[in-house]
């Protein structure tokens, strides 16, 4: 059977997984009658609610009696580990782009590894059916993104298909029709069959999967030879070590599952299981005489947190797993499979420095442990600074902003604060297209303020550039917080005599103790409360009869607005069913002290 591998590569909500939904539907994986739902292929709980892909994953179809492998691959900067590797295993790339916003900064990053890999690119302008859109002008500024990338002669002459995800057609014309079998078509005749070369076994093991039953699976394309069940082979590692295993098992991908087969010809994706000690980069090759394929490299680490076991007076009363070995096991069994995440011991037993790709990257790993019924503290995201020739770098990232122009001075002047300078300006439609270029640290926290300064209309997107000199101090957070005073419940009386010192975090009759921050003080510098305080009744006054209490509902923050919002002096306890802020050290006291024997030794 002949064939091909194909990923699909696009900006976050392009509509990546919707296109896959067609695909599937169209080549009748699931009965009629069977219930499929939407966005098939983002099965993991963070990923439906989200609306994001997070993992990429394998999927194969059969058209026309071709066997069709395909790969989803995430749409966010913070993932773009896992696309760079999959990428590896494709042979052609449909890049999905919208018909209004055109390629977008992630767009580019996708495209530009596509290219480096000379994979064959087939273009999709999704969404023509929307108001506003400008098919034309975007496939002008796809053709322009090719050329400024350096695309070969062949790579510029790329197909172009339009349609809309949503109402289930894909047409190399604008002329609607009923289904997506031209695009099919032109996946079958557009992207060239798996180059197979003379030799003997070698496969790159790009992915990799999780059994409870099975143990860590090894994914990948087989690039030449056969590989077999029962079959000897050495594992070729990074730096230069040969390990003799045996596989165990064969799986190849078959609708949206795995078919266990006894033996997998070049060209095609499959699962291998039996292969211990591996890491995503490592070669399976010839028992006898092992070739290595070229390392896969991953883009580092840009942001760090301390990861620490939860240490606040609620300690323990929430999750099930809070001890240090517990926290330390988990973190390393994700750096497993998570490549571009990386885990260091401090001086401490009880924390870790755990380095991610951004914001997102790290939040997803907090948002799952807290799911599995872990309990941690987490402190305030750090940008890591490089030493290069003598002078202090930070990472720098190109930030793209769509935004109505009523608006688009607002958004100049918050990044321009933040250290940013403004490179484009120009006006799509009826929106204002501003790039930036941005050291890290000023995006912490930036993406809040923007949506309240542009009632919520702007559209952002960021993604790393590279290492560039310090640019000094950026300004934090304007406002100081308000802190309990004491552990207890909070009272609806106390909250409503604070309400004109700001706004809250906390509802009547929530649990706090001293030092957890239960609001925003409207002005700077911190605010201790005591929020607990119980009306006092005498034989005069009826406990009903003041005026009913009208306190504003809480304010609710996500885990990342969270991680955006607080200070190097505050934390986030994060357990399964709670997410408080808090100081790092609890008592006023100690922090008072801290903060004296600070100013004089400065």
């Amino acid at each position: 059977m002949q064939i091909r591998n194909i990923a699909i590569i696009a900006h976050v909500d392009h509509g990546k997984t919707t296109l896959v939904d067609n695909i599937i539907r169209s080549s009748k994986v699931f009965r009629d009658n069977q219930e499929a739902g939407e966005l098939i292929m983002d099965s993991n709980d963070l990923e439906k609610e989200r609306g994001i892909t997070i993992f990429s994953k394998n999927m194969s179809v059969v058209y026309k009696d071709v066997k069709i492998n395909v790969i989803d691959t995430p749409g966010h900067a913070d993932f773009g580990g896992e696309v760079e590797r999959v990428l590896k295993m494709a042979d052609g790339v449909i890049l999905l782009v919208d018909a209004f916003e055109g390629p977008m900064p992630q767009t580019r990053f996708v495209l530009q590894k596509a290219l480096q890999l000379n994979l064959h690119p087939i273009v999709v302008i999704n969404k023509v059916d929307k108001p506003n859109c400008r098919p034309d002008e975007v496939h002008d500024a796809v053709f322009e993104l090719f050329f400024n990338l350096d695309a070969t002669e062949e790579q510029l002459n790329f197909p172009t298909y339009y349609g809309s995800g949503k109402n289930g057609w894909f047409n190399d014309s604008l002329t609607p029709t009923d289904n997506i079998l031209p695009l099919m078509d032109g996946i079958l005749k557009h992207v060239p069959e798996p180059k197979i070369q003379e030799g003997t076994l070698q496969m790159q093991i790009t992915s990799l999967d999780y059994s409870s039953f099975l143990g860590r699976i090894a994914i990948g394309k087989v690039a030449r030879g056969i590989i077999k069940e029962n079959q000897p082979f050495s594992l070729v590692q990074a730096d230069g070590s040969i390990k003799k295993q045996r596989i165990r098992e064969l799986y190849v991908f078959e609708g949206m599952g795995k078919r266990k087969v006894t033996e997998v010809y070049p060209g095609d994706l499959c699962a291998v299981v039996g292969v211990e000690g591996f890491n995503i980069g490592d070669t399976i090759a010839d028992f006898e005489n092992p070739e290595a394929l070229p390392i896969i490299s991953v883009d580092e680490p840009t942001m760090s947190m301390l990861f620490s076991i939860n240490n606040s007076p609620f300690f323990g009363k929430d999750g099930k797993f809070v001890t240090s070995r517990h926290l330390r096991d988990r973190l390393m069994k994700e750096t497993e499979k998570n490549l571009a995440l990386r885990v260091k011991d401090t001086d401490s037993a009880d924390s870790f420095l755990v380095y991610g790709r951004g914001i997102l990257h790290l939040g997803v790993l907090i948002e799952t442990m807290r799911r599995e019924g872990y309990e941690l503290t987490v402190g305030q995201p750090q940008v890591l600074v490089k030493e290069i020739d003598g002078h202090k770098n930070e990472p720098y990232e190109s930030l793209v902003v769509d935004v109505p122009e009523e608006f688009a001075s607002k958004v100049i002047d918050l990044v321009t604060r933040r250290k940013g300078e403004l490179h484009v300006m120009e006006t799509k439609g009826e929106m204002q297209h501003l790039e930036f270029e941005i050291p890290s640290r000023g995006l912490i926290g930036l993406r809040t303020n923007m949506l309240t300064a542009t009632a919520g209309e702007a559209v952002m997107a960021h993604r790393f550039l590279d290492y560039k000199p310090w640019k000094g101090p950026i300004p934090g957070r304007n406002n100081g917080v308000m802190l309990a005073k004491e552990a207890g419940s909070t009272t609806a009386y106390s909250l409503d005599k604070l309400q004109d010192r700001g706004f809250f975090f906390v509802d009547p009759g929530e649990d706090v103790y001293a030092g957890m921050i239960i609001g925003e003080n409207n002005k700077p510098g911190d605010l201790i409360v005591n929020p607990n305080e119980g009306k006092k009744l005498t034989n005069h006054r009826a406990s009903g009869s003041d005026a009913a209490t009208s306190i504003a509902p809480k304010t609710l923050l996500t885990l990342e607005e969270c991680m955006e919002y607080i200070q190097q002096d505050e934390c986030i306890e994060v357990t399964p069913n709670f997410i408080r802020m808090r100081k790092v050290i609890l008592d006023e006291h100690e922090r008072n002290r801290i903060a004296k024997s600070m100013k004089s030794e400065a």
